[in-house]
């Protein structure tokens, strides 16, 4: 019985979830594990051979609970060199009497995909959005239709040569085989996002240890994703500076003590400070802890208000948002993400398995689920992570851009 394993290789933690299909036909959980990260720096590799325990670590853990060995994973991808771009192709149609076969959008597909793209730097996704038979915009499966021309919008995610290759790298001297990377906002959207959310509009935001990733979705497909180079270490880095505390104190106080806005705190409340060098611990006010997050988290929900808004569908969003990482877990995060947006906004925790699933209940495993239910999909057993569009294709040419893509 094939087993599924999505490893998420963070900034600040490396995660690893294994599934296998469970009698119903879905996937349940049979094993995690997580490590401490501190071989990347926001999203990207700098100490290989750093990364490289962590995952062995994560991994090992999560073979241990499952009780069975690990040799191919899924892999989330990310980081600031991530770039997307929407494009549009144009064929006409060559069967006669002027019917849509899937070879057609086969072609169509693999035109609106050639764009130039530097040689530094490789395709991760080819994501179709919707296409067009002659005039009539908006269709979802043109296969069997009748018409002469057929154009396809589709939205296409590349990241550089390098830091993916030393993402393949880390995971083979980890003793491992990594199928064909998954941008991770992607991964996330599928395990936190509800299919009305995605129709009607909706913004996925993945906050990180290093990156804040987002996706952001519309009538059911992906119009946009994003990587911004600010996350949890940016907070822990003020809090430190601020506080005047070693950053592995200012993590701990962020994570138990931290809240994204200072007025929902309690003005007596108070937590000890450890002191720098051998000095004593000092309290403070633990509403002037989040005096110091709430800036830095406003600054991020800001930048990514503004990237959101780059698109034309980023003020279409009547599904709201959604928080999800290690970042959402924050007191008051949602609240001030509803002031920035200015939209509803909720917490997403990971869906669709079955298992052990208390053991990632948690939104900092959405990405790593996310990974595990892609990796199912890709198997052509229920529908793709990269085109919720191609679930109305017929059944041919779901499996040929699962084969091409």
């Amino acid at each position: 019985m094939r087993s599924y394993v999505g490893l998420d290789i963070g900034t600040t933690k490396v995660a690893a979830v294994i599934a296998e299909p469970d009698e119903n036909g879905g996937l349940k959980v049979v094993g995690v594990g997580h490590a401490p990260s501190t071989g990347l720096r926001r999203g990207v590799i700098v100490h290989l051979d750093k990364t490289v325990e962590a995952i062995r670590a994560a991994v090992g853990e999560a073979e241990r609970m499952a009780g069975i060995p690990v040799r191919r994973v899924v892999v989330g991808i990310a980081g600031e060199h991530i770039r997307s771009v929407n494009s549009r192709g144009v064929i006409a149609v060559s069967r006669g009497g002027s019917e849509i076969g899937p070879d057609d959008v086969a072609r169509v597909v693999e035109a609106a995909r050639a764009v130039a793209i530097p040689a530094d730097r490789d395709v991760l996704h080819v994501i179709p959005q919707e296409f067009v038979v002659d005039d009539q915009a908006g269709v979802r499966d043109p296969v069997g239709m009748s018409g002469v021309r057929l154009e396809a919008e589709v939205h296409i995610v590349t990241g550089a040569h390098t830091s993916a290759q030393n993402v393949e790298r880390a995971v083979r001297r980890a003793g491992l085989r990594m199928e064909a990377p998954v941008l991770e906002p992607l991964a996330s959207a599928q395990a936190v996002l509800a299919e009305d959310e995605k129709e009607l509009g909706c913004l996925l935001l993945d906050l990180g240890g290093g990156t804040t990733d987002l996706a952001l979705f519309y009538e059911g497909a992906v119009r946009h994703t994003a990587v911004i180079g600010l996350g949890g270490n940016n907070v822990t880095h003020d809090l430190a500076i601020g506080l005047r505390a070693p950053t592995e104190a200012a993590e701990a106080l962020k994570l138990r003590f931290g809240c994204a806005l200072a007025e929902r705190v309690d003005p007596d409340e108070r937590v000890e400070v450890p002191g720098v060098g051998g000095r004593d611990p000092k309290p403070i006010q633990r509403q002037l802890l989040a005096a110091m997050i709430e800036p830095r988290m406003e600054e991020i929900f800001t930048i990514v208000h503004r990237e959101a808004k780059k698109n034309i569908y980023g003020d279409l969003l009547a599904g709201g948002v959604v928080l999800t990482g290690g970042g959402a877990c924050m007191d008051g995060v949602e609240e001030l993400a509803e002031r920035i947006f200015e939209m509803p906004v909720r917490r997403g925790m990971p869906r669709g398995v079955s298992g052990i699933r208390e053991a990632v209940q948690d939104p900092r495993y959405a990405t790593a689920v996310g990974l595990i239910l892609h990796g199912r999909e890709r198997d052509g057993e229920t529908r793709m992570v990269e085109a919720p569009i191609l679930t109305r294709l017929s059944a041919p040419v779901r499996r040929w851009l699962g084969e091409f893509f």
